[in-house]
């Protein structure tokens, strides 16, 4: 049924991918279904303990390190009712999908290939292989570098050659500080970005009324 035409377009999440060493476009994955909630976490960073110098007691040392949870659905049903128009999630499913997220946490095979290599040639020094950088888009004001730190899909209905038609996933995100990246990576000034923007809003939230009303108890 097509939508009404007036009705406002829907800003879809998603996770961008960067190359990590000339952050170029290397893919898109969009969620399917924007998830009804999100759970966020900051924990705290300062100097000194509970108890300590009291001098140290209001001492940030970083930004907050911050964690993002999400659930997604994955759901072919729709595909499924035009075989014709979708021959791939006929014949697959939704294993695209869920390979486009999964393949995020792998390093590339090529990449493997390479290192083993390295290694029977006697290289006593092989790099760790380097992912591309995550970039999670949730609305125009919220764009931010992550790694994957959580991932957990649940399958929850299979066609009748046994691929996956239905799924839930379970992301958790830790969003990357200038306090994890060098200052001059991308990831970096993307942090830098929504700190500043985060701080705009703020100032957005302190009217000259609630500086007045502040000011008089102090």
């Amino acid at each position: 049924m097509p939508s009404f035409p007036g009705s406002p377009r829907l800003f879809k999440g998603a996770i961008v991918l960067l190359d990590s060493i000339s952050f170029s476009p290397k893919g898109m994955v969009t969620l399917q279904y924007n998830p009804e909630t999100l759970r966020r976490t900051l924990q705290v960073q300062r100097s000194g303990n509970d108890g300590g110098d009291r001098l140290e007691a209001l001492r940030l040392t970083a930004p907050p390190i911050e964690t993002i949870n999400l659930e997604a659905e994955i759901d072919a049903t729709d595909q499924l009712e035009f075989p014709a128009k979708n021959p791939v999630t006929v014949v697959s499913g939704i294993h695209p999908q869920l390979a486009a997220l999964e393949t995020i946490i792998y390093p590339k095979s090529s990449k493997i290939q390479q290192n083993n290599v390295l290694a029977q040639s006697g290289n006593l020094e092989i790099v760790p292989i380097e992912a591309d950088l995550s970039v999670f888009v949730w609305s125009i004001n919220r764009v931010l570098p992550v790694r994957l730190t959580e991932f957990s899909i649940t399958e929850e209905a299979f066609d009748t050659l046994l691929n996956p038609i239905r799924a839930k996933v379970s992301l958790g995100m830790q969003v990357l500080s200038t306090n994890d990246v060098r200052f001059d990576h991308k990831a970096s000034s993307l942090f830098r970005f929504h700190h500043q923007q985060k701080e705009a809003f703020a100032m957005l939230n302190l009217g000259l009324n609630a500086l007045g009303a502040i000011g008089s108890l102090l």
